[in-house]
């Protein structure tokens, strides 16, 4: 009897192992399913023309393009900010570095314009004691050579044409010349430029008409 069951088993394809328990997981089993499973759903879209395939690849391919373009524009757009901003710190720091000391050199101006001041009174600077005069003298030379190494100029204009926003004018002194009109004759106090910008405009004495005379019939009476 049961080798009629094992015979019957065998004319329908189900493998039988050692122990004639027939194995519902067996890996033949599985792939015969499979390979059917596969079959059906080749079968069930059969209905899809290969142009339609095409049509559909073509579709995807399309999206694809599009989003690679635009993820493409979003990176380059990024990395032109990142650049600029990079460019913009680079110069901001350049900036704050040129003139981090201006606050200090800004306070050693009155120095200078002390030692101005004193070498300007040419008749009683000469009558200082040589040892003394080239002593401050030479202290003078090494402050502004430092000064200088930081970028600061000064600003010397006489002889030149007042500039209003360059110069600020303390007085004036007559002339009969029209061609020194609004020309600078004397420099009371030297003006200062810190890497270009000015830190202060020098005060000067410019050249002008002399004033008309007052005719007797203005004089009071």
């Amino acid at each position: 009897m049961d080798d009629q069951k094992h015979i019957d088993n065998d004319r329908q394809g189900i493998p039988m192992p050692k122990d004639g328990v027939p194995n519902a997981f067996d890996d033949e089993a599985v792939d015969d399913v499979e390979i059917e499973s596969y079959n059906d759903d080749a079968d069930s879209g059969s209905s899809t023309t290969p142009e339609d395939q095409i049509k559909r690849l073509r579709n995807k391919l399309r999206e694809c393009t599009k989003e690679k373009t635009a993820n493409l524009d979003g990176w380059q757009r990024a990395k032109a900010d990142f650049v600029n901003y990079r460019k913009r710190e680079e110069e901001g720091k350049a900036e704050f570095l040129k003139f981090a000391g201006e606050g200090v050199i800004d306070d050693l101006l009155p120095v200078l314009e002390s030692f101005h001041s004193a070498f300007a009174n040419k008749e009683a600077w000469e009558r200082v004691d040589p040892a003394w005069r080239n002593g401050v003298e030479y202290i003078h030379t090494q402050l502004l050579q430092i000064l200088r190494e930081h970028g600061l100029s000064e600003i010397n204009p006489e002889g030149e044409d007042f500039d209003p926003n360059e110069h600020t004018s303390v007085g004036v002194v007559p002339t009969d010349d029209k061609a020194r009109n609004h020309k600078i004759a004397e420099v009371i106090q030297l003006g200062y430029r810190l890497n270009g910008r000015l830190l202060c405009s020098p005060r000067v004495k410019i050249y002008g008409e002399p004033a008309a005379p007052k005719h007797e019939a203005d004089k009071p009476g």
